[in-house]
C-alpha cells in the first residue's frame, strides 16, 4: 500500500504537540479550533484516537466518517468537520444577547 507524501512543511506546528510524550493527549475544543481551517489527517487521527496509517487507510477507501478534502495525494480536514462530527460548536460565538424591550 502506497501512502500519500507528506512533506514536514505541509504540518505546522500544533499546539502542545509534544503533549503525546508527557501523557497529555487530551484534545480540548480550543486546541481543535487553533489548528486553524483545515489540518493534515495525521492531527486528525490523533483526535479521533486512530492510528495514522488507520486514517488514511479509511480516507482512501471514503469511509473516513468526516469530510475529506483531497488535494492530488495529499488529504486535508476542515477543522469545522471535526468539530461536527465530536458534537461541539463550531464558532465561538455566542449567540447575540436579546434585545431589551423598547421603552414605548
Amino acid at each position: 500500500m502506497t501512502m500519500p507524501e507528506y512533506d514536514s512543511a505541509d504540518h505546522p506546528p500544533q499546539p502542545n504537540e509534544g503533549d503525546e510524550r508527557s501523557g497529555d493527549t487530551a484534545w480540548t475544543v480550543e486546541r481543535i479550533r487553533a489548528l486553524g481551517l483545515v489540518t493534515d489527517i495525521a492531527t486528525a487521527a490523533r483526535i479521533f484516537g486512530l492510528s495514522r496509517a488507520a486514517a488514511y487507510d479509511l480516507a482512501k477507501r471514503d469511509q473516513l466518517p468526516i469530510t475529506v478534502l483531497r488535494f492530488g495525494t495529499r488529504y486535508r480536514i476542515p477543522v469545522a468537520a471535526i468539530l461536527q462530527a465530536l458534537h461541539l460548536p463550531v464558532d465561538d460565538e455566542q449567540p447575540p444577547d436579546p434585545l431589551p424591550p423598547s421603552a414605548t
